[in-house]
């Protein structure tokens, strides 16, 4: 077992100003990491670990003995990648034909296309190509400075490889080191809550509005529903990820709002006062531009629990732009020093999106410190992370153990419980983490987007 785990773990539990007696109560288990210039396995048993900590600590603090927490080492690894397993039926590829790396006339560039405006803007500057080869030749009369900055421009996402040493000399590198991983801070006193907090089921009762998207923000609410929370997840009308869906909304009902229509918001503006968790991971100044900044969020519910990510952190000049988990990787070295590490000749990124699902362990481990704290104090809490900052997280940590784990989950790794789903059915892996007392398991198997009324049950 890696002691790397422990001492992750033990560090962003201090961030969270979690107890440190809840350590004494955590055990991990399984040997060696996944193939990576950087020690991933270990941050994904750390989040969850991280996660599942502040679980732990809401049930003692109601009263009852601190409950043991185990972690999988190798199932941690293996659940940020993909937990679905389906039966008869493919979950869709999550890329568009034209996303991905390619060659500049300086260096490396990935564009990210999958959605839909996304990959107009990229064809707005380079023009519309029915081929990757195609769209390379285009690419290579660009430097790749000034291809991201024209896509970006456009209002796509895209972002030019750099060496770390060359992220830590950029200007937002310096904004996001400044950053703590997890920026909690306690808001106004309210009402005080009476949540039940049963301990085989501590979320249940606890109503959840996630306005997240793809891939962070729903590991999020895939977590805390995973323990009872009532998660709606809320999607514009037009949106959709069939590539996440069956992964992601487990658990969850999904409704759709148009925020721009003065019906809609209304509605939203019902289900948020109502609310006891507001999860969002829109740029840092896009609920504002709709009229719903912080001020308007806790007025609308005092003692809210508001918990938002971005991608590049939240200060500097790269606040507000669009980014995911692969962008980051180009952008901050993580890319460059896999490809090193790997003495390829292209990019080479981490083998499954760990920045995303770290966060968004992260992410639910601050919205249950912010339940308890709620407890406590009445207070509520604003918690604010980004990918950036755990990609600088995982750069600080260095190389992990390199004894191999097992390559891939085996039919022993997987549940034998069905999960019915409007794909077909499916099965999940056995889930990483056991909290005694506390099963973590969902209610309702992964759903459509837009399949549910907006309202709260």
């Amino acid at each position: 077992m890696s002691d790397v785990s422990a001492s992750l773990t033990a560090s962003l539990w201090n961030t969270l100003a979690g107890d440190s007696a809840a350590l004494t109560k955590l055990r991990f288990t399984g040997d060696g990491s996944l193939p990576a210039a950087f020690a991933v396995t270990d941050l994904a048993a750390a989040a969850i670990a991280a996660a599942a900590l502040a679980i732990a600590e809401l049930i003692h603090v109601r009263g009852h003995a601190r409950p043991l927490v185990q972690v999988d080492r190798r199932l941690a690894s293996f659940w940020f990648a993909a937990s679905v397993r389906p039966i008869g039926w493919k979950v869709p590829g999550p890329w568009d034909p034209i996303a991905g790396d390619y060659r500049t006339s300086d260096g490396w560039i990935r564009l990210h296309t999958n959605a839909p405006h996304h990959r107009a803007a990229a064809e707005h500057v380079l023009g519309a190509h029915s081929s990757r080869e195609a769209v390379a030749d285009a690419v290579a009369t660009w430097s790749k400075a000034d291809l991201e900055n024209a896509i970006v421009d456009a209002g796509g996402c895209a972002a030019q490889m750099r060496s770390i040493d060359e992220w830590r000399a950029h200007t937002q590198a310096c904004a996001v080191a400044a950053e703590p991983v997890i920026h909690s801070i306690a808001t106004e006193r309210a009402a005080a809550r009476d949540w039940p907090i049963p301990t085989a089921r501590p979320l249940a009762g606890i109503r959840v509005l996630d306005l997240t998207r793809v891939l962070a923000g729903p590991v999020a609410s895939r977590f805390l529903a995973g323990y009872g929370a009532d998660v709606l997840r809320i999607d514009p009308p037009s949106w959709n990820e069939p590539g996440v869906v069956p992964e992601t909304t487990l658990g969850k009902r999904c409704a759709r709002l148009d925020l721009t229509h003065a019906h809609d918001r209304i509605r939203f503006e019902t289900l948020l006062s109502e609310a006891d968790v507001l999860l969002h991971g829109y740029r840092a100044d896009a609920l504002d531009r709709l009229g719903y900044d912080a001020a308007a969020r806790a007025r609308l519910r005092p003692g809210l629990i508001d918990a938002s990510l971005n991608a590049y952190g939240w200060s500097g000049a790269l606040r507000n732009r669009r980014g995911f988990d692969s962008l980051l990787q180009m952008s901050t070295g993580i890319a460059d020093t896999g490809m090193r590490w790997k003495n390829a000749d292209r990019p080479v990124p981490l083998p499954v999106q760990a920045l995303d699902h770290a966060t968004g362990y992260l992410m639910a481990a601050a919205v249950v410190r912010g339940i308890t704290r709620c407890l406590i104090s009445a207070q509520g809490t604003q918690a604010k992370l980004s990918l950036a900052r755990t990609a600088q997280l995982l750069i600080d940590q260095g190389a992990g153990p390199t004894a191999p784990l097992f390559a891939a989950a085996s039919a022993a790794d997987v549940a034998t419980d069905i999960e019915r789903t409007p794909w077909g059915d499916a099965r999940r892996l056995i889930v990483p983490v056991t909290i005694d007392c506390a099963p973590m398991r969902w209610d309702t198997p992964a759903t459509e987007l837009g399949s549910a009324e907006p309202r709260w049950l």
